[in-house]
This record gives structure tokens, sequence and C-alpha cells, in this order.
């Protein structure tokens, strides 16, 4: 058996995160699967351990052992906006996988957002490498110095960090990737796909799978976590987004696409060009992606959208006070929300809300103009969650001296107010359960009202909905009682290097 030189993974196990195993919607690491084929072209043969629907790490042991690679390559997808918050579970998961691999004697190399940001935690952990920022070229160079291919000293591989005698030596940045049409498609062979759609059809009676048009976010968002691409924002060309997806259709057959960008389709014309091509082709499949507001609102760009064949559109609506917009540098007003979801409504494109909650200054009144919003707007779906500190953003500089033990949540459901916020953490896990209650109530009784919209499974909602709105004066009398808990003391602050 001819063994390959790299086993790549990574340590977003779909099963150590309930509330994303209950929903029960898998998608292969994309990251990680650029990386392989980058590698594979520049001449490394790979292997994958895909953890998104693995049962523990236990099976990247037995694939170690099955595999037996020279190179232990744990290489996050960083199109996961999971990955960024670099969850507790997830982190753990990725130094027991290091330390499988140290005991096999594989080298271990190891790249994302969370290494990247705690380089030196990792390094204490027994990886040999850390690849800072985006990594996919700085792999294969690194691979190429260590086999002799190149004279390359290690200290000249930019983007690297690696222990050098008693200390840690990190080597000048590396400029990302910008001609992303050079990149070849990730290295989809690699996947189990029938396991995936299996999953998806038994679950959800569709078969949903993952593209990305970009890589980066030009916007100034004062919370979000930018590690690996930075203010950079660069763009596959339209004709090379339809390229994949007509390969992906011929060899996959999707019903469905995810376009897990941090925004699609920031340039004026990508939209209309992309669905120009797609209409040429008579390549339609139905999509779901991330927007702006102000974006969505230019010229054409919800026609085009609905014409691409988008399904349901995620914005970050986040608040409904412009006061909270405002403090997170947004970029963009209420009205805007509000304005974006009628139209795209108008055009048969359903829009979900990011909504966050807890930002320093965030009152009461502001929480209720949310809720407003969220009412009289009736998004086709809502996300929650609560703002949440991480390295290298401002809003992490100014709440810093406020954070404790706990850095990070342990899971995507944890909703842990990090630091000391406007009220406690049980008063923002009693807050999602409040507007979960009344919203999904509010859009069940609505549908009611429209028959021809009814399906089989609706007597089932209808009983949890009105079980949910005879509740919830309850559960808001139990969050007007939180609201008025004192804040438990800042605890003296841990950090990781």
């Amino acid at each position: 058996m001819t063994h390959p030189d790299i086993l790549f993974g990574q340590s977003y196990f779909l099963r150590f995160d309930p509330k994303l195993w209950d929903a029960m919607q898998p998608y292969p690491p994309l990251g990680t699967l650029y990386a392989a084929s980058i590698t594979r072209q520049r001449g490394y043969s790979a292997a994958l351990f895909d953890a998104m629907l693995s049962e523990g790490t236990h099976e990247w042991d037995a694939a170690l052992d099955q595999h037996k690679p020279k190179y232990a390559v744990l290489f996050e997808d960083n199109f996961n906006y999971l990955s960024k918050m670099s969850l507790m579970n997830m982190r753990q998961a990725a130094f027991r996988m290091i330390a499988s691999a140290r005991a096999r004697g594989c080298t271990v190399i190891v790249c994302g957002a969370d290494m990247t940001d705690h380089y030196k935690s990792y390094l204490e952990q027994g990886a040999h490498y850390v690849l800072m920022g985006e990594g996919d070229d700085t792999l294969p160079e690194l691979l190429d110095a260590l086999e002799g291919k190149i004279s390359t000293p290690l200290a000249d591989v930019r983007g690297l960090a690696y222990r050098d005698g008693d200390g840690v030596m990190v080597t000048p940045p590396r400029p990302v990737l910008n001609k992303l049409d050079e990149i070849p498609f990730p290295a989809w062979e690699l996947v189990d796909r029938e396991k995936y759609a299996r999953v998806w059809r038994e679950h959800h009676g569709y078969y949903s799978m993952n593209l990305v048009t970009t890589r980066g976010c030009p916007f100034h968002c004062n919370w979000c976590a930018k590690p690996i691409w930075g203010q950079r924002y660069n763009v596959r060309s339209p004709q090379n987004v339809v390229a994949e997806m007509a390969w992906l259709k011929e060899h996959f057959q999707p019903d469905h696409i995810w376009f897990m960008d941090d925004i699609m389709g920031i340039q004026d014309r990508w939209i209309e060009e992309f669905a120009d091509l797609l209409d040429a082709r008579d390549l339609h499949i139905p999509f779901k992606s991330l927007n702006r507001v102000d974006l969505l609102l230019r010229g054409n760009t919800i026609p085009a959208l609905a014409r691409a064949g988008a399904k349901i559109i995620w914005v970050g609506a986040e608040s409904g006070s412009q006061k909270i917009l405002d403090a997170m540098e947004k970029g963009t007003r209420v009205e805007q929300i509000y304005q974006a979801t009628r139209e795209l409504h108008a055009h048969g494109v359903k829009v979900a809300f990011f909504l966050q909650f807890g930002y320093p200054g965030e009152t009461r009144e502001d929480i209720e103009l949310t809720l407003k919003m969220v009412r009289e707007c009736m998004p086709d779906d809502i996300g929650i969650s609560v703002s949440y500190p991480l390295p290298g953003t401002r809003f992490y500089e100014s709440v810093r001296h406020e954070l404790g033990d706990k850095e990070n949540w342990t899971d995507s459901q944890d909703l842990a107010m990090l630091y000391k916020g406007p009220f406690r953490t049980e008063f923002y896990r009693q807050l999602h359960t409040v507007v979960h209650k009344e919203y999904r109530s509010r859009k069940t009784f609505a549908r009611l009202k429209r028959p021809s919209e009814l399906r089989p499974g609706d007597a089932r909602r209808l009983l949890s909905a009105v079980y949910h709105r005879v509740t919830l004066p309850s559960a808001h009398a139990k969050l007007n009682a939180l609201s008025q808990l004192p804040h438990e003391p800042t605890r003296v602050n841990v950090v990781l290097s």
C-alpha cells in the first residue's frame, strides 16, 4: 500500500457542537480541500480526514494508522465562521489530534484562525509549525524546504511560526493570494460525497454543497475578527465560479449551494454578470448567501440575485437600534434593513437576519427596537448571538480588561457573556429563548393565514406555536427578573499567547 505524503484534517467536529448537530446541515471543510488541491498540484500526495461527520478524535487516530503519513496537517476551514470563533471543544480536539500525530512520528503542521491568534499554545501542545494567516502558499513552500527541494532557510519562509531553540521564531507575514482564478478547484474527490448526500436528503430532502466566490472582507465592523485575510478582499471571476458550478452539477448533482463568502458580490457588476452567465448556460442551482443590506440596494443587485437562483439571503442585520449599529461601525442603517427585506420578498427571495445582542452600551430600549424590527420585517429565519470579543478586533481591545478566565465559548450555543456586558449571561440565554418563542409562534400563525403555503408537518408546528405563545408571558417575566441581577465580579484574566 502506498502511503500519502500528507494526511489533511481539521478539528471542527459537528458532533462536538450540539446545536449544529441537531440542525444537521454539514458541509465539507472547503478551506482544507483547497489546501489539499494546491499541495497536490505541487507534487505531494494527500488523503483527507474529514472531522465534520466523524464520531470523534479516535477516528483521526485510525486514519493516522491507516495512512501512515509523513506530515499531519490540521488545516482549518477558514471559510467556516465557526472556525473563526475558536470554540473550546474544537481547540481541545485539535490539541488531542496534534498529540496523536506526534506520537506516531509525524511532522505536525497547523493552520487556522485560532492557530494564528494563539500560535504559542499550539506549539506548546506539540505542533512543529504554525502557518500564520492564509497558509495556502506557505504550506507547499514549507514542505519543499523540509523535503530539500529548495534551499530556502525556514527563517525565510514567510507566514510561519516554529520553535527556534528556547524561543519561537515568527517570520514576516505572507501576502494573501489575489489571483483567485489561478487556484485549482477544491479537491472534491477526497470527500465522501455519498455520505454527505445521504445525510442531507435524510434530514432535509435535498443535497446542499458549499462554494466560495471571494476571500476576505473590506468593511470595518469593529467586532469582526480577520486573522486570515485582514481587510483585504479578492474575488474570483464570475466565469471561474460558473465553471466550478457546472463541474459540480455534472459530478455531484447538488440541489442547492451555500456560498460561504463573508459578503458575496461586493463589486457592482459581479452579481449581474454572474446571473447572465448562468442564464446563458441554463445553469441555475438554488443558493443561499450572505450580503450587506446597503449593497443589496444598489441598482439591479436584488433582481440579479433572484435571476441567478437566490433562495434565501442572510444579512448581518445585528440590531434595530441605529445607536448600536453606529457603535459597531457597521456602516449600515436600520431603514436599509427594512427596505432590503421588502425588496427581496418582492422578488421572491427569502431573507434571514443575523442578530447580535450585548454590545457595550446596549439598553433594554435598544433590545426592544431589535425585537420590533423582527416583528415588522418578519424575516424568513433568524440567527441569534451575543457580542463575542476575538483578538485583533477593536471591540476586543476595548473590553480586554474585563475578560475573565473564559475567553471562548465551549460550543456555538454557549452564548456566554465573556466580558462585563450590559447584562449577565443568564439574561442573554433567556433573551434567546424569548426571541425564538415570539418569532416562531408569529411565523407559524402568519403561515396558517395562507392556506396555499401549508405543508405536511404544519399541525405539529401549530402545536409548537401554541405552546410558545402560552409560555411567552412567563418567559418574559423571567427575562425581566434576570435583567435586575448584578454583574458577577470581573475575574483575573488568563491570556493565551
